[in-house]
């Protein structure tokens, strides 16, 4: 007897092993393909700053140019696809809203690379844009949502590790393409390559399901189970798929419908909403674009020849992912709103230095001294402001509004983007370097004072117990009475 109760217990923690190992396949199958979004949204952001090197003279474009295809992906592109990702995910799923951008990555990056002039490289970027935006906001959306609570912060971040990933590939691949073409049409090698990963974001989507709570949000509770056990133990999945059920239908019941009504009716909402804004705002405000963007050029405003400054600007990429994979970690051991404190107050610092250093004579060091300067700004923005907002994002809004939510939240994030990445080169022409970078220092000392007032901790909570936990009043922080501010009614 104790030998065949012995038998039945070691296949039954046998199976219990068995499943745990098919969770976690399936999780990383998961998180691998629908972040591809990720690596295209940083690809794409990224490959510009090295490609305008060539770009400008061939296209014959000037100061204004310049700025106009930097931006035009940003604005109209990206902030138009983040609201209508928001719509899309919510009426057509995050799946279906993924291939969708799959489709405009592939439209856009060959558009790009074939461009005869300015008009149809900008048209071409807008379109790239409307996929990176609509991707920014889907691809946390269904991570938060597919992801079990002790993995969602890290699964969430991996998103950002893709997009600084991307903007790595960007440089070094930019880099390589200037080595061994020599040909002053390399840049639209360097814009075509956005293709492959178009095409395994559009196939490898096809083989995943969509998330439980928007299939419970259809009152597709038998899709929603299904999914959860995907990832999750029977019991597990049973508790989860019960709370996600239990929120569905009182949002399908309520005499308020639609996002728009649910905001109207719900003050809370709102106050959360202007929350996400805000954090998209302070996001941006750190300036980290002005380097993705422009760092080639500034290295070589400041001595380096071309193709000193492309390689130059891998370490920059290097530091993003490295620092990146450590916000990661961090955010397992570290709260949501500390990790956000110690990255402005870190990145007003090494902005204030960075101002400082364009002072010094003009010399080779002076150009590796200003790389240096720019790393640890970098790292500071990556490590410990990067992975919390996105992660954030996706975790702070109501399923009633959360894709229409977070739509907006990403279009004022792109539309700071273009904002500060138009006016960067017209500020620097009239300010220098140094008004420049100290300008931004005073902006980010007041995003200090944003998060320690109004941003909630998340960490440890369920998208559902966050829900009841903000829109109660009883917000899981207790810094500064900013929370209970923020989820009063």
């Amino acid at each position: 007897m104790l030998t065949t109760n012995s038998a039945a217990s070691a296949r039954g923690s046998g199976g219990a092993a068995r499943n745990e190992r098919s969770h976690k396949r399936f999780l990383t199958k998961l998180t691998v393909i629908s972040t591809l979004g990720g690596l295209l949204f940083g690809y794409d952001t990224g490959v510009i700053s090295g490609a305008l090197l060539y770009m400008k003279d061939e296209l014959n474009l000037s100061a204004v140019g310049e700025a106009t295809v930097v931006s035009s992906l940003l604005f109209p592109g990206a902030a138009v696809g983040a609201l209508l990702g928001g719509r899309l995910s919510d009426a057509l799923g995050r799946k279906r809203t993924l291939l969708v951008c799959a489709g405009l990555f592939l439209v856009g990056a060959l558009g790009c690379a074939m461009a005869p002039n300015v008009e149809i490289m900008v048209l071409a970027r807008i379109v790239l844009g409307l996929g990176v935006g609509a991707a920014a906001v889907t691809c946390p959306l269904y991570l938060a949502e597919m992801a079990p609570v002790e993995r969602r912060g890290r699964m969430v971040t991996i998103n950002e590790l893709m997009i600084v990933t991307g903007q790595m590939l960007a440089f070094s691949i930019n880099a390589l393409l200037d080595h061994v073409i020599e040909d002053p049409t390399v840049w639209r090698y360097m814009l075509a390559i956005a293709s492959v990963p178009a095409v395994l974001l559009l196939l490898g989507m096809l083989a995943l399901p969509d998330s439980p709570r928007w299939y419970a949000s259809k009152g597709r509770l038998a899709e929603t189970r299904r999914t959860l056990e995907l990832s999750r133990s029977e019991s597990e999945a049973a508790d989860e798929c019960a709370s996600i059920a239990f929120h569905a239908a009182r949002d399908r019941k309520s005499k308020t419908s639609g996002a728009v009504h649910y905001l109207r009716d719900y003050p809370w909402m709102r106050r959360i909403l202007w929350i996400g804004c805000g954090l998209a705002i302070v996001q941006q405000a750190t300036g980290i674009n002005t380097v993705n963007y422009y760092a080639p050029t500034i290295l070589e405003q400041s001595g380096l020849g071309v193709s000193a400054s492309l390689v130059a600007t891998i370490a920059v990429g290097v530091t993003s992912v490295v620092m990146t994979i450590l916000g990661i970690v961090l955010l397992g051991f570290v709260n949501r709103r500390k990790m956000l404190l110690t990255g402005f107050i870190g990145v007003a610092s090494s902005q204030a230095a960075l101002s400082l250093v364009f002072l010094l004579p003009s010399s080779t060091g002076r150009s590796y001294i200003i790389l240096a300067a720019m790393m640890v700004f970098v790292a500071f923005v990556q490590c410990f402001i990067g992975t919390c907002v996105w992660l954030l994002l996706s975790e702070i809004f109501p399923m009633a509004i959360r894709g229409f939510a977070m739509g907006i939240a990403v279009f004022v994030l792109w539309t700071t983007n273009a904002f500060i990445s138009f006016v960067f080169p017209i500020l620097n022409s009239v300010l220098g370097s140094t008004g420049t970078f100290g300008l931004f220092v005073l902006v980010n000392l007041m995003s200090v004072y944003f998060v320690y007032r109004f941003v909630p901790e998340t960490k440890g909570r369920s998208l559902e117990e966050l829900e009841d936990r903000l829109g109660a009043g009883n917000p899981a922080t207790s810094a500064a009475g900013s929370a209970a501010a923020v989820a009063t009614h």
